[in-house]
């Protein structure tokens, strides 16, 4: 297990020798983006109204609270399931030029293509931790999309070790939880093979 510190704006070179399962931390700018930001640009044929080519989306609908003096704190940011965005995200990186693509849970072959062809990654963060993510938000510098309500809006945020953030998919396309998936599936079947020895005489 390697540990990585990315810096927006992220450049192809910089992550080509990150591979899965191994750890990064961020400093600079991720942008929340859910369900609702991707459908917009795919379906709808909208511009994201922020700009993240060379940054970091994450899959989470934060909890946000708003300050006396108009700005915005984080209080809570945990991952979503990236999966509810499969069918989205290769496109939607082809679109916008990002390079990390932070959520939870394992992505699909879609995210597969795009991280190989557009030379980007697919992280997960640790789940049970979006009290502790949101410290590592330095300030939320901008909210576009506000129409569709706090969980989905774009919260354009500045983060400092914003982490540990694991590889699951690299720019070779590989994914750790589909080699995993064949590892588990080969253990199973070996055990099932030595208990189905053992319980024989059952009829």
């Amino acid at each position: 297990m390697r540990k990585f510190h990315l810096k927006t704006p992220i450049k192809d070179e910089d992550i080509a020798d990150i591979r899965i399962g191994d750890i990064v931390y961020l400093d600079g700018i991720i942008v929340t983006c859910r369900d609702v930001a991707h459908r917009r640009v795919v379906e709808e044929k909208r511009k994201l109204p922020v700009d993240v080519k060379g940054k970091a989306i994450l899959h989470a609908g934060p909890i946000v609270r708003q300050k006396e003096d108009g700005s915005y704190e984080m209080v809570a940011v945990g991952p979503t399931t990236s999966s509810r965005m499969e069918k989205f995200e290769e496109q939607f990186v082809k679109e916008t030029g990002v390079k990390l693509i932070v959520g939870k849970g394992g992505m699909g072959p879609g995210t597969e293509r795009a991280c190989k062809n557009y030379k980007a990654l697919h992280l997960v963060y640790p789940a049970g931790n979006a009290v502790y993510a949101a410290t590592k938000v330095e300030r939320i510098v901008d909210a576009q999309w506000k129409d569709l309500g706090m969980p989905e809006t774009l919260w354009v945020n500045q983060v400092k070790d914003f982490g540990p953030l694991i590889v699951s998919i690299d720019t070779n396309g590989d994914n750790l939880f589909e080699k995993n998936k064949v590892e588990f599936n080969r253990r199973k079947e070996e055990k099932i093979e030595e208990i189905s020895k053992q319980v024989s005489f059952i009829k």
